[in-house]
């Protein structure tokens, strides 16, 4: 089956990713979502927001907060290159996503992204804001894609 990049609101990416993603709930907001759909069944979405860490949220940079699929095979590529192709028409100049040491990056790479290192990892939680983490916390690799 031929597979596509449709639109889809917020609140069905939202849907999506609270049913199939192994480690994280749906973001509290975002700029936009696009979905992959075979046929009428929708197999994979992505969704982009503001990037999570202040320093990288220049004005000009972008995050895919969340991709996630039901192991539609080449969705995560499809959804990584629509994504970055819909950020550039917004005047946007890097895209860029997080992955878990494990994970390969091959639909990253397939997408045409780069590595860029590590980065992150650790807890939110501290003594005046306490927090329960429901996430990996281990440091992750950084990958991104930008304007020539």
């Amino acid at each position: 089956m031929t597979l596509q990049i449709v639109p889809i609101t917020f609140a069905e990416a939202c849907a999506f990713v609270a049913r199939h993603h192994r480690h994280h709930r749906p973001p509290a907001g975002c700029k936009f979502c696009v979905a992959v759909a075979a046929g009428e069944r929708i197999p994979g979405v992505a969704l982009v927001g503001r990037p999570v860490s202040r320093t990288l949220d220049d004005g000009w940079t972008l995050e895919v907060n969340r991709l996630c699929t039901d192991g539609q095979r080449n969705a995560c590529s499809m959804l990584y290159a629509a994504a970055w192709r819909a950020a550039k028409a917004l005047g946007y100049r890097k895209l860029i996503t997080y992955t878990l040491p494990y994970e390969g990056g091959a639909s990253l790479r397939a997408a045409g992204w780069r590595l860029v290192g590590s980065a992150g990892g650790g807890s939110w939680h501290c003594p005046s804001r306490p927090r329960v983490d429901t996430h990996p916390t281990q440091e992750k690799l950084r990958w991104d894609t930008e304007s020539a």
